[in-house]
């Protein structure tokens, strides 16, 4: 991946807005479980970051993804997980959709507001029945001639509490589970919609996460993205660039890792001897190092095809596994050489081990993209 001008002064940018507005911060969203999304995006939205890769003509910068790769490197500056991942379903996750396929009613209605950064956005397609399995969901919009009656619930949805609408997958027939889904965007305020509780997570605590339930509630069809049917399809496109925005946006913070635990181990003294000077832990931060740039070699490779038109999807899902067993491994070694200091709350290196966990879980299961290694590699179920 070769970088030009543009790309480096995207890089600046978004890295001092990370360094200005979102470090300084995160401690007390942490300690308030919740960061101001409305407030946040909006800066964002006026330094025309929120749209990069969207159309132009709804105020997007219409640039390849290589610009919204380098974005998500750089927002890792703010080296806080939880407000990362939920700019992260801004732009890579409840928008590609609607900008490659809704009507431009709906994206005059819809993405314009989301790339200003007026409106907060939100990915609901978990549910209690299907997380990574999709195909399992069981929300239901029955047709009633020009609308939808939507009824079901989603889990652990990312900005469900300050959302003003959600990208949804629901099923829309009784056909084959991969022909019978279509996204749709729902309001948050329409009559039916109702958000839960706030979900108390082990990690990204700085982002509010809480189920959404939908009880007959009525949306217009013109609130379809895409045709009818084409759901599941669209939305495992929508994957591809969600798992590649989770594993570059990790980059900063896995390195911010190796060098806080550096610096640490150049104070810390035992038996006579700063810790750093012992080779097995020189040994193994250079080996973790080396894993972090052959991660970041592969988003990059991922990115070049997707940018060429490639499918991404074999080389995204590898990112995407790498990266959240690599979150866990460097954490959780790091840690160590922190000694009693890396066991307490406050910690840096304790907050990456929590919010790192759900890298392996979120935007699909390790076990969920080796089974889509596996069919690219010709062993596993067709």
């Amino acid at each position: 991946m070769k970088f030009n001008d543009e790309h480096k002064a995207l890089y600046d940018t978004v890295k001092n807005f990370a360094l200005n507005e979102i470090k300084p911060y995160a401690a007390e969203w942490e300690k308030n479980e919740k960061f101001p999304a409305h407030e946040l995006f909006k800066k964002m939205g006026d330094l025309d970051l929120l749209g990069i890769t969207k159309n132009q003509e709804n105020g997007g910068m219409g640039l390849d993804y290589s610009y919204g790769m380098v974005f998500a490197e750089a927002l890792g500056y703010g080296l806080d997980s939880g407000v990362i991942i939920s700019t992260g379903v801004q732009t890579d996750m409840a928008t590609p959709a609607l900008d490659r396929f809704g009507s431009k009613e709906l994206k005059n209605e819809f993405l314009t507001p989301a790339i200003s950064g007026e409106y907060v956005t939100s990915i609901a397609v978990s549910e209690h029945s299907g997380g990574s399995d999709v195909a399992a969901l069981k929300t239901f919009a029955k047709s009633d001639a020009d609308d939808y009656i939507i009824k079901g619930q989603k889990m652990w949805i990312t900005n469900a509490t300050q959302a003003d609408y959600f990208c949804t997958l629901v099923n829309t027939s009784n056909d084959p589970p991969h022909k019978n889904k279509s996204l749709v965007i729902i309001p948050a305020k329409l009559p039916g919609v109702e958000i839960g509780e706030k979900i108390d997570k082990l990690g990204l605590r700085t982002s509010d996460t809480a189920p959404v339930y939908f009880d007959d509630v009525r949306i217009p069809k013109r609130y379809r993205i895409g045709e009818e049917g084409e759901g599941f399809s669209i939305q495992m496109q929508q994957f591809q660039e969600e798992r590649i925005f989770l594993s570059v946006s990790s980059l900063i913070i896995l390195d911010d890792c190796i060098k806080q635990t550096i610096d640490y181990c150049k104070e810390r003294n035992a038996f006579q001897k700063k810790i750093i000077d012992n080779q097995v832990i020189q040994f193994r931060l250079a080996e973790l190092k080396t894993e972090i740039e052959a991660l970041r070699s592969l988003i990059y490779r991922a990115c070049e095809e997707f940018v060429d038109g490639k499918d991404m999807t074999y080389l995204a899902s590898m990112a995407k596994l790498k990266c959240g067993r690599l979150i866990r491994e460097v954490s959780d070694s790091c840690l160590q050489y922190w000694g009693g200091m890396g066991f307490t709350w406050e910690n840096p290196l304790s907050k990456i081990y929590r919010d790192g966990r759900l890298m392996s879980i979120g935007g699909g299961t390790d076990e969920i993209m080796l089974s889509i290694i596996c069919k690219h590699i010709g062993i596993g179920k067709k």
